[in-house]
Formats: structure tokens, sequence, C-alpha cells
């Protein structure tokens, strides 16, 4: 079960993004493999502009990775799942041996 302070992967959207549209099921494929090691949300950017503000969310769609509640890493714009891992993979390795 996570918990507050595991890593999460954010992933900012908009209806109106044609390539966040096509990155949905990639994140899907990502939260599932992930699933042990990192918690994935979605945040529809439209309707949260604190959390834009926030996370400074500069394009539609971005990844930003939080681990220990600080951002450890981001991604703007659309990418394919070899870049997605890349960053996971900078950042949790020392997750997989807690």
């Amino acid at each position: 079960m996570h918990g507050a302070a595991d890593p999460m992967l954010v992933f900012f959207t908009c209806a109106t993004s044609g390539p966040a549209r096509r990155m949905e099921s990639l994140l899907a494929h990502v939260a599932r493999k992930e699933r042990e090691r990192l918690r994935v949300r979605r945040v529809d950017a439209d309707a949260n502009p604190r959390l834009v503000h926030k996370f400074a969310v500069q394009e539609v769609p971005s990844l930003v990775l939080v681990v220990e509640r600080k951002v450890v890493g981001r991604i703007e714009g659309r990418e394919n799942l070899p870049q997605i891992e890349e960053l996971l993979d900078q950042h949790l390795t020392e997750t997989v041996a807690a």
C-alpha cells in the first residue's frame, strides 16, 4: 500500500491536448508496470490551475516526478516510454532496494 511520502509521477493533461490524450495509454502502462514503487496521478491542468502553478508546469502534457515531497525530475511535452523509464530509473533505483 502506498503512503503520502511514496514516489509519485504526476501527469498533467487536459481535454484539449491531443499529445496528452495520446499519452494516456502509455501512462496507464507505466502505472501498472511500476505499481510497486510508484504512484501515478492524473491532473487536469484546466481544472487545477493552482497545481499547475505550484509545479511550474509550462506545457501540457507534462510529467512531474515527486520523491519525498520534492520535485526531482520532469518531462514537458509528449515523450515515449524509454524516455519516461529513464527518468524513473534515475530517481527510483534506491526505492527498489527498500
